[in-house]
């Protein structure tokens, strides 16, 4: 669980956590990672003060803000567990949606994604959600289920693989998504914030989506060299309709301007062109950069050594 300014939550939070694990108590050992991303307010002193009481709570705090997928990649590098919960810490996601989680998982699922059926949102947060899912859907290479958050259940296996992706950028729904394995989607009725103020404002938001489209899609590239082949034809054919009409009708074309427009046109096309040719060679170097793993195993058993 991620922690930025969450004083008021994280009593709450406990609570509710408590009540949730209790009916799992003969079943399993839990644990309860909180990672501090600088908060600057009380949460981090809630936080000790909660370790001191149980032995089931571990702190983790940053020493500055990281942001939020960060905080979650750090949460998931210290979890040691047969499988492990992804939750925010602002009760939009319910607590008690976990045990469904781990119902399914229990099925074999590798990876149970809390997916939003409903959510208490304002209509600007909806409608540039649903927007974006779209957008995103349209132009990932990988497909990303739509509505989800970071909210979700993911067996060790998967968690393994997850720490093999080293990228600063981190979109981790996205790569979730893209390591394959089971996985299957929940539904729950996502709740308003219980307290304090959202770490995503709408700088943030575009950071992630904008870390969402870059880092699975490599259509901006391919836009950019698409508009100037387009601008290129159109300067063209703009040209050819110039030469004809100084043929046809000498009187109808302006000295200078009309081809000086053309060419200006022309060459702006063929410039985007060019830009985007360089464009595609750039986004196979970031590609490359990212290191990211070539596969993922889903079995591994291998043969006996004599």
């Amino acid at each position: 669980m991620p922690i930025y300014n969450e004083e008021g939550n994280i009593p709450k939070l406990y609570e509710r956590l408590n009540s949730v694990t209790a009916a799992l108590a003969q079943r399993y050992d839990f644990e309860f990672v909180f990672v501090d991303d600088g908060s600057r307010d009380r949460s981090l002193e809630l936080l000790l003060a909660l370790r001191e009481e149980d032995d089931r709570v571990s702190v983790y705090s940053f020493a500055r803000n990281y942001g939020h997928q960060v905080a979650v990649t750090a949460g998931i590098d210290v979890a040691d567990a047969d499988a492990v919960i992804v939750m925010d810490s602002d009760l939009q996601d319910p607590p008690e949606v976990s045990l469904d989680l781990i119902a399914r998982w229990e099925t074999g699922v590798d990876v149970a994604y809390a997916q939003r059926r409903t959510r208490e949102d304002g209509a600007f947060k909806r409608a540039s959600a649903h927007g974006y899912y779209w957008m995103l859907s349209k132009l990932a290479h990988t497909e990303i289920p739509r509505n989800t958050g970071d909210f979700r259940l993911m067996d060790r296996r998967v968690v393994e693989e997850l720490r093999r992706y080293p990228e600063r950028n981190r979109f981790i729904r996205g790569l979730v998504a893209g390591i394959g394995f089971r996985q299957e989607a929940v539904l729950f009725d996502r709740d308003a914030r219980h307290a304090g103020e959202t770490g995503y404002p709408l700088r943030k938001m575009i950071k992630l989506a904008s870390d969402g489209i870059i880092g699975f899609s490599s259509a901006p590239l391919r836009l950019i060299s698409g508009v100037g082949v387009t601008l290129a034809l159109l300067a063209l054919v703009w040209t050819l309709f110039l030469i004809v009409a100084r043929l046809v009708n000498p009187a109808s074309v302006i000295d200078g301007w009309t081809y000086l427009a053309a060419a200006m046109f022309l060459l702006g096309g063929i410039q985007l062109m060019m830009l985007g040719v360089l464009g595609s060679y750039i986004g196979r170097i970031y590609e490359e950069v990212q290191g990211r793993p070539l596969y993922a195993f889903a079995v591994r058993e291998a043969a006996r050594r004599r």
